[in-house]
C-alpha cells in the first residue's frame, strides 16, 4: 500500500518538473501554472496561460507533441490536457514578469517597461505590487531596479493569502537579467481589530454604572 505523504510528495515533485519543463518552451505564450489531478482514466493537466493558442498550435499539433512528451518522459499515464484561459493576466505575477521579460527582449528600455507594469497591475484592482529587475541593466557592474506601489507584505499571513510572486529569467548579451514581481491581490480586508482585555470591559462597566448612580440621586 502506497504511502499517502510519500504519493503527494511525489506528485508534487512531478508538478514542479513540468512547471519547470512548461515555464521554459511556453514563455511566449504566457505559461501561468499547471495542475496535476489523478483520475481513474488517467492524468488530467491543467494549463493555465495568457495565450493558450500558442500552446494548443495549429490544428492542436503541439498539444499532440505535449502529451507525447508528458507520456514519455514524465512518465504521466494517459495525460489529458486541458488548457485555460488566466482569468485575470494582470495581477498574475508570472504573466506580470514574462510580458516584462518579452518586452526588454524586443528594446523596450526597462524603466519604462517597468513603470508600464506597475501601472496596469494597480490598474487592474491590486492592492499592491513590486517589480524588481536585476543584471547589468546600465553599465558592466550588475545592479538593480525596483519600482513599487501599495500595500506589499513580505512576512505574515497576508502573505499566504493575497501575494502572489514570480521570477523569470532573461539572458541577454551583457549576461543573465533577472525579474521579480510581487502582487498583492484584493481580497479579505486587512484592518487589526483589538481586542478589548475582560480587565478594561469590567472598569467600563463599572464606570458606567457609578455615572448612572449619580444621575439617579441627582434626579
Amino acid at each position: 500500500m502506497v504511502n499517502i505523504k510519500q504519493h503527494f510528495i511525489q506528485l508534487n515533485l512531478l508538478r514542479l518538473k513540468v512547471d519547470e519543463y512548461l515555464a521554459k518552451n511556453f514563455m511566449r505564450a504566457g505559461y501561468s501554472r499547471v495542475e496535476l489531478i489523478k483520475t481513474p482514466l488517467g492524468t488530467r493537466v491543467i494549463i493555465y496561460a495568457d495565450r493558450p493558442a500558442l500552446i494548443i498550435g495549429r490544428r492542436g499539433q503541439t498539444i499532440r507533441q505535449l502529451t507525447e512528451v508528458l507520456e514519455k518522459y514524465f512518465k504521466i499515464e494517459n495525460p489529458q490536457i486541458t488548457v485555460t484561459q488566466v482569468e485575470n493576466p494582470e495581477l498574475d505575477a508570472r504573466v506580470v514578469a514574462t510580458r516584462l521579460a518579452l518586452a526588454i527582449e524586443r528594446g523596450y528600455h526597462f524603466r519604462r517597461a517597468l513603470f508600464v507594469a506597475l501601472r496596469r497591475v494597480m490598474a487592474a484592482g491590486a492592492v499592491g505590487a513590486e517589480v524588481v529587475i536585476s543584471g547589468k541593466l546600465t553599465s558592466e557592474r550588475a545592479r538593480y531596479e525596483k519600482l513599487r506601489a501599495g500595500k506589499v507584505y513580505k512576512t505574515g499571513a497576508h502573505v499566504e493569502r493575497l501575494v502572489d510572486r514570480a521570477v523569470v529569467h532573461l539572458l541577454r548579451k551583457p549576461g543573465m537579467y533577472g525579474i521579480e514581481v510581487i502582487i498583492v491581490k484584493p481580497g479579505e480586508p486587512d484592518d487589526i481589530v483589538r481586542i478589548t482585555p475582560p480587565e478594561e470591559v469590567q472598569q467600563a462597566a463599572s464606570g458606567s454604572s457609578e455615572k448612572l448612580e449619580e444621575k439617579g440621586e441627582a434626579a
